[in-house]
């Protein structure tokens, strides 16, 4: 990953001003430790911290065509960037960076070319011929971007919040699947797909294709200059990824260049449901096993640290967040700056355990539809920005927008959980790479019940940071939750107790709009609350307010 912030139209283009510009921009440095770049036309500035994974020795941002004209700052990996480099052949390239392509669609094609890209990114366009811009985010937003503006009449956009919070007056998160146009003033989403409708898919389930896609989408993205693992929890998506990247791992040029022997890294408590199955799956795939272990204590002393990356007060997303956190410093340390990672199956799939309680197929598909959309606030928020923070890139197989396009084509029945039929959860998933004369893994670990990354990282870990926030805040400060914080306000003192750090460091009331709210149950979202009525005196992000699912579910408690 890397940093990017951009400044259109602003009064002042003096040196000073240039150099708040680079002091803004160092607060993104975390993200691009490997070098600085700023370009600057007028009124105009373009600054970018780079973390280089492809072509590290001259793919430096910001990237320009052939006479300079068009200047683009991107946060992100382009997969496809060889096949469209062919189709650009009257070009010439400056650098072997993935990014570049993008400067010359946009000569070829103007501002429609942002559907052709096949990546995960965000990225600033400046035409310094008329000083048009545009901002695109990828399809899902598992890089992150915001836009803001200033009361000079400025217009600003950031890789993450925090070098837009003290000079822009208003800012918002930038929404997935949509460019901005200086050209006509506004947001227009082009990304398009026909799930997007919510209406109900009746292609029939074919595992071969599932699974084709996904093995596709997995070696697409082992395109690295630099050293790179799979994060394994032992959980179905993460041991899928480590499995089909292991498998053709040294067919690739990243095999040839680092070694066919894939590294794979776990973090928990000592004695954690995640840690004991991921050492099984790393041992069956004979990859290079990393086991990262972290006490109560420690994730509860990072905690300030972590809310100040990842920008959220998000019960699920910073309990989810933290172990990460460590665990993407000791990945650092080892000397990798890349990882696959398995975010974004549950929602796709139905993964999460309330959808045991989907009353049909429509609420079902509808609910997949919801959770997908708001994917860029929860999980790729924490895995990128968790990552991130130590100059580490977490890449997300499952959010390859053609396999998307297919797993959410199937007709959702096939989907539903019915354990008559012997299907739980992310059962099409499941049975895709149930192969028995070619096994990807062991039966019992393709069959293991869903356990939400901080479930799995050891019970305990949630416990232990519901017993340090009622340490911290009283009944009272909770009984007057509302007068405090009237927006999304928060129901439980944990809740409260991550409010008042994130207060610490965001102060303006579009900090705290950034983030989403609501009752949830096992992250589901306030819609699926109603499918059972026992969940709504039950209301925790946690998989194991599932009541009557989790095989390790929370006793009922009266109110």
């Amino acid at each position: 990953m890397c940093g990017i912030l951009a400044i259109f139209g602003c009064i002042d283009n003096s040196q000073a001003k240039r150099s708040r510009i680079i002091e803004l921009s160092r607060r993104l440095r975390h993200r691009g430790p490997d070098w600085s770049g700023l370009h600057s036309h007028e009124d105009c500035y373009l600054a970018h911290q780079r973390l280089a994974i492809v072509d590290p020795t001259s793919g430096d941002q910001p990237l320009y065509n052939e006479d300079k004209t068009i200047v683009v700052a991107v946060n992100g990996e382009i997969y496809n960037h060889k096949a469209l480099r062919g189709q650009l052949k009257s070009h010439q390239f400056r650098t072997e960076s993935d990014c570049e392509v993008i400067a010359h669609l946009y000569e070829e094609h103007g501002e429609n070319f942002i559907d052709m890209l096949d990546g995960m990114f965000s990225f600033v366009l400046l035409d310094t011929r008329d000083k048009s811009f545009i901002a695109a985010r990828d399809a899902i937003g598992i890089t992150p971007l915001y836009m803001g503006w200033g009361l000079d009449g400025s217009i600003w956009f950031s890789s993450e919040m925090k070098a837009l919070s003290d000079d822009c007056e208003r800012f918002v998160s930038f929404l997935p699947g949509h460019i901005y146009s200086s050209k006509t003033g506004g947001l227009r989403r082009w990304y398009n797909p026909p799930w997007f409708s919510e209406n109900i898919p009746s292609t029939p389930y074919d595992h071969l294709v599932l699974r084709k896609a996904f093995e596709k989408a997995v070696v697409k993205r082992l395109m690295t200059d630099v050293p790179f693992g799979v994060l394994l929890s032992g959980g179905l998506d993460s041991s899928l990824v480590a499995a089909v990247a292991n498998r053709y791992l040294a067919d690739t040029e990243a095999g040839r260049q680092w070694g066919s022997q894939l590294h794979t890294f776990c973090v928990g408590l000592k004695g954690s449901p995640d840690l004991k199955a991921a050492r099984e799956v790393a041992d069956y795939l004979g990859t290079r096993h990393h086991e990262f272990h972290f006490t109560v204590q420690e994730g509860i002393d990072a905690l300030e640290e972590v809310i100040y990356h990842v920008e959220t007060y998000d019960v699920t997303t910073i309990r989810a967040s933290t172990p990460m956190f460590l665990m993407s410093r000791k990945i650092k340390s080892l000397g990798v700056k890349m990882v696959l990672s398995g975010e974004g199956s549950d929602e796709i799939f139905g993964g999460y355990l309330y959808f045991h309680k989907a009353p049909n197929k429509e609420e079902f598909h509808q609910e997949t539809c919801r959770k997908i959309k708001a994917l860029h606030l929860y999980d790729c928020l924490r895995a990128n920005k968790s990552t991130s923070a130590w100059g580490v890139e977490a890449r997300v197989p499952f959010l390859d927008k053609e396999f998307i396009n297919i797993a959410m084509n199937i007709d959702p029945e096939w989907k539903m959980i019915q354990p008559d039929l012997g299907r739980i959860e992310k059962w099409v998933l499941r049975n895709a790479f149930d192969d028995d004369q070619n096994p990807y893994l062991p039966k019992h670990i393709l069959y293991r019940q869903k356990e939400q990354f901080s479930d799995g990282v050891g019970y305990s870990w949630i416990d232990g940071l519901k017993d340090h926030a009622n340490s911290q805040v009283s009944d009272s400060m909770l009984t007057n939750a509302s007068f405090v914080y009237p927006h999304n306000t928060p129901i439980t003192k944990e809740g409260y107790y991550y409010r008042t750090i994130f207060e610490r460091f965001f102060l303006k009331a579009a900090a705290r709009e950034t983030v989403p709210g609501g009752p949830s149950v096992a992250c589901s979202t306030a819609k699926a609350v109603e499918w059972d009525a026992a969940w709504s005196k039950n209301l925790d992000p946690s998989g194991r307010a599932a009541l009557g699912v989790h095989e390790a579910a929370y006793e009922v408690k009266e109110t």
